[in-house]
Parts: C-alpha cells; structure tokens; sequence
C-alpha cells in the first residue's frame, strides 16, 4: 500500500465550555472569549447536562445558512446547581420529574432520603445529579431541600434561588457572628477619622429602602466653591477577613434582588442596622471628598476613614420635588439644587468624552402581601436619581484614579502601580457594530464606518440613537448595540470603562451588597496606611468569582421577573396587543407588548402565511413565497396564547395582516 496516498483522519479543533440544554435535549457549548456558541445534537451530548463544563469537537464551522456544530468528547465536570422538579412516588421507587425547559430527563432519587426530609408526592424539590449511567435512561441523584406546595409563591421564589445555586437563609453560625458585632462606637473607632458629624449630611434612596449605604455631604465654603462628600457605609470595620461573616459574603458575592423580596448578602444586624447610615444615628464611613466650583470643576479631592451623622432621610420623590420646584426654603433644599446643577455639568462632561447613555425602560412588577403580581409598571428615573448616581460615578472612578496613578490623580498610570480591583469594560465587538450599520442603513440611518472602532464608536451609536430617538426603530437600534457591548467585569488588569468613557473605575460606593466593594475598602485603606501591593493573583482570581456571582444573580433576578410576568399574563390568554419585534432567531419570533413590555416568543413554524428564512447579518425573516419581511423594530399586533408558568415560557401568536 503506497502509504503517501492514504487519507489522514481530520482533526477537529477542541474546545472547553459550558453546556446550555434544552428541553428537547440537544445543546449550545458556550466557550469564554468566543462569541459563537457549538451547537450539539442531542445525540452527540455524552449524556452532558445544563451547566455542565464540557470539551467539544467543533465538526462543522460556520457557512452560509448553518452555524458551527460538534461533539461532546469529555464531561470535565458536572454543574453541582441543583434542579428543580415535582417529587414523584411509584412503589419503591422515587424520581423528581422535570418541568424545566433546561433539562428534559428526569432524576431518579432514593425514596427513604426523600421521605427523611418530610417530602411527599407532589412537592416541589430540588435535586442534584450524581451520576449517570450510560446504560440507563435518566440520571440520579439526591434532594437537598423541600421547597414546598407548587404554585405557592414561597415555594416558587424559593424554588427560582435554588435553581441558581443561591441561599435564601444564613447559616446561625453566620446570624450569631453577625449579632455578636458591637454597635458601639469607642475613641479607639475615631482614631483617623475626620468628623463630618457637623456637616449638612443626608441620603436620597428609593422609598421602601431598608439599606442606606451611602450619603451626600453639602458645605459652603469662603472662597465660593462647595464641599462636597459622598459617604459609604465602612463595612470594612466590622466585617474582618475570614470571618464567618466575610467568608459567607464571598461566597454570595453580591444581594440578589428578586420582584418580591431581598436576599442580601450580610445578615440583617449588618446591612439594615449597623452600616446603614440611617438618620439621627453616628456612623463610621469611608468617604471621598470634593471642593468643587460652581461650575464643577474640581479643585481639590480627599479620600479616608470618617464619622457621619445623617440629618434627614429622603426619597427620591421628595428630592425631585425640590428639583421641580427649584425653591430653597431651608439649607437641605438648597443643598439638592446645588447639587442637582453641579450633576447635570458631570454628566454632561460624561456625555461629550463619549459615555453612551442605553435607556431601555426598567419594568416594576407590582405584588400584593401573597406575591399576586397587580400590575405592570415602568420605573421612571429622573434628576433626583441622576444626582445620586453622578455623585457614586465620580466617587468610584475618584478612589480607582488614586490608586493607579500612585495617588498623584494625574490621569497617567503608573506602570507598577498597586494591585487593585477595577471595574472594568472592554471595547464593542466590530463584527456586531458593522452589524448595526448595516442595520441602520435600511432605515435611512448611515453610521460613519471610519470612526466604528474603540475610540469613535461611542459617538457615532449616540449619534444613532439620537437621530431615532422616539421612532419604531429606536429600540431595535438600542438593543444591537447593547449586543455589541462587551460585558462590564472585576478585573486587576486595569482597561478603563468603556460605555462610561473612563480611564479609570472601580466599585467603591456599596460595600453592604456588592462584595467587591468591600475588597476595595480593604485594598484603599491598607495602602492608606503605606502597605506594599497585594497579591495580583489572589485578587484576579476573586474578581473572577465575583463576576461569576453577579452573572447568577442577574439571571435569577431576570427569572423570577418573568415568573411574575407570565402569570400576570396567564389570564389574558386570547386577548390580543399591539407590540415591536424585539428579537429574531432562526425558529423564533419575539415580540414585546407596548405598554408593558412584557416578551413573548412566536415560532415560525406557527405563522401559517409562509415559510421564513433567517437572515442573521440583516436580523430579519424573509418569507419564501411571499418575500414578506420582519424586522427587529416593526410593529405588529399578537394575541397571548400560552403562558406556561413551570418552564416560564410565554406563547404569543401573530395576528397576520391581509
């Protein structure tokens, strides 16, 4: 055999990510740093289930009308989330059966441990996987909590956390910890502090507010300019590194905040008593203080430990009503007008060296005592909302700026500058913003190809989106450019804010619910102190995991929103709304109602006119035999016709005009 002839076996390129399922049960691999996910037939899986980290065989790139497909070749760990099902009882036998559109194989279970932990057929449970042998057709598994009757709303908030990992109660070891804090403030607490306690100080926070960890100081000074100080509950001060407190909220990472409820991440003597800055009450903060003109330029800055005492607790309702007003009866009003003037110049600062201002509308859900969603509602944020957060952006990119440029606050890092924990956002993905220019461009809209990249890209998708500010086809503009974003992350590697235009940025301003918050407190007021740098690597890896923490949060708040919405829908089945497509894949529809902006998927194969193809480059469908086309943006009419609350999915049908 002439052995220069024989065929050589192709080698696939390897890859190693984590398995999104689907209740049909093939499944997307999802590989850090790519924007392309693998599809993986379900027969190809290896029995990988959702959250899984697997290594696949990519067997087909992408080509024109196919997207890149593979292979799992190894499971190289199994997700230890749990899933959640019904407790199910056959004989001997125990399964938790699901109804999760992540994972179509049931979990079979040991009936005795089931029985051990009170549950009873018909319970909602949670469940993790074991193992799975090839030879058997479902996986098993152990339960590890009872969440409860299904449809109850404590069963199904409960239910949404466990899904995700997330704890709904601390450990007493973690309570008695946290109680065992003292409240009291001793001479030993003031040494290095400055004493604002003298000084107009007060907090603007959302009505319902229980947490208040931050304030605003306001102070006149001789020479014209303002005082100004932004105040942040010290958490460092109690909360001591490897503590069962500290080593608790690590491993939560952030407050997860679901429509109906907190989960924070410190005990409640903690967050809701001794580090909120609750009015009447001394408390120890870390600040950064500002002398500002009138103009807003900045003439001097100080950062260190303080002591606060709060002289009047505002809503934002209240601070806005100054604001409309433009009345001064009494100092703290006029404080808030001065204020709200010197953030209306930050922010337009911001605006000009190309900070990009998304105005998707945030949507409240409404409940009453047992968790009925009521209504449907759009959170408006207006000036006094804008004052607060101008004043954290500034303090934030302030405490980021010192320790990079070795305190000089110059705007030139220092090449060994110390170790830090930045918040950080990287530049927009090219393939994507050429997407939207494309995008744009059948609307009428031309986007200057030579200035999207890093540094112009900023001002031309304002310039877009100003252009279609109020149109059918903002939002749709909108949303491709907030898919061309890259996400926002904690790093040590310090690559500057992107959307927010910054050089420099870190979390400095909510130690009570972010924990990367709490490292850079401890960071700053060591190398207040003269510390050397810190460990990079330990940090890195930290930001890693708070990273990864506030992504399951986020999801888990998303899923439990949309719990909420679906069965505020589930009696408007057959009732028919105006709405905007606001995606478009290759099997899918989605359309988002006008007045609720509540989301629903249409498949394709229901519109029953034609048969559509996807074109992704132009996100739109094209009919076969009628060319008509759907795009991101256009309006059409749906009527609900599923809402199906066990795996949150809601069903609409497009009403087809003649």
């Amino acid at each position: 055999m002439n052995r220069r002839n024989k065929r050589q076996p192709k080698v696939h390129p390897q890859f190693t990510g984590t398995v999104q399922m689907t209740r049909e049960g093939f499944i997307f691999v999802t590989v850090e740093g790519q924007d392309e996910d693998i599809f993986v037939k379900a027969s190809k899986t290896r029995q990988a289930l959702n959250g899984d980290t697997v290594r696949v065989a990519v067997t087909r790139e992408v080509g024109k009308g196919h997207r890149r497909e593979g292979e799992v070749i190894e499971i190289v760990q199994r997700s230890t989330r749990p899933f959640v099902g019904i407790l199910h009882f056959v004989g001997a036998q125990a399964w938790v059966l699901m109804q999760s559109k992540f994972m179509p194989y049931d979990i079979v279970i040991d009936q005795q441990q089931a029985i051990d932990m009170g549950g009873k057929p018909g319970m909602k449970v949670s469940a993790v996987i074991d193992g799975w042998n090839r030879k058997e057709p479902c996986p098993t598994g152990h339960l590890i909590d009872i969440l409860g009757e299904p449809g109850a709303n404590e069963t199904e908030m409960h239910a949404i956390l466990a899904e995700f990992g997330l704890p709904y109660r601390f450990e007493p070891e973690v309570e008695n910890a946290a109680d065992s804090i003292s409240e009291e403030i001793t001479k030993e607490d003031l040494k290095g502090r400055k004493d604002f306690r003298d000084v107009l100080t007060f907090t603007i926070d959302p009505a319902d507010a229980k947490d208040f960890d931050d304030a605003l100081s306001f102070k006149q000074l001789q020479n014209g300019n303002y005082e100004v100080g932004v105040h942040i509950a010290d958490v460092s001060w109690y909360v001591k590194p490897g503590s069962p407190v500290d080593k608790e909220a690590q491993a939560r990472g952030t407050s997860v905040y679901l429509v109906d409820r907190t989960v924070p991440m410190l005990p409640e003597k903690l967050c809701n008593k001794l580090c909120s800055l609750r009015q009447d009450e001394d408390k120890l903060t870390f600040s950064a203080v500002f002398e500002m003109t009138p103009k807003g330029d900045i003439k001097s800055r100080w950062i260190g430990r303080t002591i606060i005492c709060s002289n009047a607790r505002m809503a934002y309702e209240q601070a806005q009503e100054v604001i409309d007003s433009q009345e001064a009866k009494n100092d703290l009003q006029d404080a808030i007008l001065k204020l709200d003037a010197l953030a209306r110049i930050l922010k337009a600062k911001r605006e000009k060296a190309g900070a990009i201002s998304f105005e998707r509308p945030e949507m409240k859900v409404e409940c009453d005592e047992n968790g009925k969603p009521l209504r449907v509602y759009q959170r408006i944020s207006k000036e006094a909302n804008f004052l607060i957060e101008e004043f954290m952006l500034l303090a934030n990119r302030t405490v980021a700026e010192f320790i990079a440029t070795g305190g000089q606050m110059s705007g030139v890092p220092q090449k060994n500058a110390k170790t830090f924990v930045y918040r950080v956002h990287g530049e927009p993905n090219d393939l994507k913003l050429q997407g939207l220019k494309v995008f744009a461009k059948g609307f009428g809209y031309k986007m200057d190809a030579a200035k999207l990249n890093a540094k112009g890209a900023t001002g031309e998708i304002a310039h877009l989106l100003d252009q279609a500010k109020g149109k059918p086809e903002f939002a749709a503009f909108e949303n491709l450019a907030l898919r061309a974003m890259a996400k926002a992350i904690y790093s040590t590697d310090n690559i500057g804010h992107y959307g927010l235009a910054f050089k420099f940025y870190t979390h400095f301003t909510s130690p009570i619910r972010r924990y990367p918050d709490l490292m850079v407190h401890r960071l700053l007021a060591m190398y207040l102190d003269g510390a050397p740098t810190q460990k990079q690597d330990k940090y890195e890896q930290e930001c890693k995991h708070a990273s990864e923490r506030e992504l399951v949060a986020a999801d888990a708040e998303r899923s439990s929103t949309k719990y909420k919405l679906i069965e505020f829908m589930k009696d408007k089945i057959g009732q028919e709304f105006d709405g905007a497509i606001s995606g478009i894949t290759e099997w899918s529809m989605y359309v988002e109602i006008d007045e609720t902006h509540i989301e629903g998927m249409v498949p394709l194969r229901e519109i029953r006119s034609d048969f559509f193809d996807f074109e992704e480059e132009r996100y739109r469908l094209v009919g076969k035999r009628t060319h008509k086309v759907y795009r991101l943006g256009d309006r059409v009419r749906i009527k609900v016709k599923e809402a199906n609350l066990d795996q949150r999915l809601l069903d609409y049908e497009l009403i087809e005009q003649e």
